[in-house]
């Protein structure tokens, strides 16, 4: 069985620096009739469990700990048996969220988590928060890009723990290199290419943002 994705969208709020904006979330779900991994647990339990299905759920990918990624990460987790994988360095984001329950495992660049037959390879694209991670993988074309790069341009980072500079580093040099044809599946929104999204690069560092 070949593995696919499969998609859900879940709406509810981003929370930080004391201000709170409605949004709503992608949840990417990864794998074949029998397994899968989830990336990104947002807000709505249900609807992710039923985007899983009866399958195995290998493990629970945050591509980084902003509320609205990660808020029912332990809810699924409990619901799945399937550890929540973080990096470390955004643990002080998810201690916000989860003060008094640690993820259960650690992402780290260049990572490879197998699963239904293909495998994801983890790349640390920080910039939007510390601990950013993007998961690449190469049979299916594709690429997970959380909140580092949207159809349109990078991840806002005004808000605390981000920086511009070190985001457009992640996305040149871990994103735009990936083959032009490569699907970018996004945080929020509509996906697109890193071949559609590549030739934008110098107008997103003019307009600095």
């Amino acid at each position: 069985m070949t593995a696919r994705v499969d998609h859900a969208v879940t709406s509810g709020t981003f929370s930080l620096d004391g201000q709170t904006f409605d949004v709503d979330n992608n949840v990417w779900v990864v794998g074949d009739d029998a397994e899968c991994v989830v990336v990104d647990a947002p807000h709505d339990v249900a609807a992710i469990l039923r985007a899983v299905g009866d399958r195995r759920v290998v493990a629970i990918l945050a591509t980084h700990a902003h509320d609205d990624h990660v808020r029912v990460a332990p809810e699924l987790s409990r619901a799945t048996g399937a550890p929540v994988l973080l990096h470390p360095a955004d643990r002080v984001l998810w201690d916000l969220v989860h003060p008094d329950l640690p993820p259960g495992g650690e992402l780290a660049d260049g990572q490879t988590l197998p699963v239904a037959g293909t495998t994801l390879h983890v790349l640390h694209t920080p910039g939007h928060s510390p601990g950013a991670c993007s998961f690449h993988a190469p049979t299916l074309g594709m690429v997970f890009t959380g909140d580092t790069l949207f159809a349109g341009g990078p991840g806002a980072t005004g808000r605390s723990y981000s920086d511009f500079g070190t985001i457009v580093e992640s996305i040149r040099g871990r994103l735009l290199t990936l083959p032009p044809e490569t699907v970018v599946h996004t945080g929020h929104g509509d996906s697109t290419t890193i071949g559609a999204e590549a030739p934008h690069l110098p107008r997103w560092l003019a307009r600095g943002h």
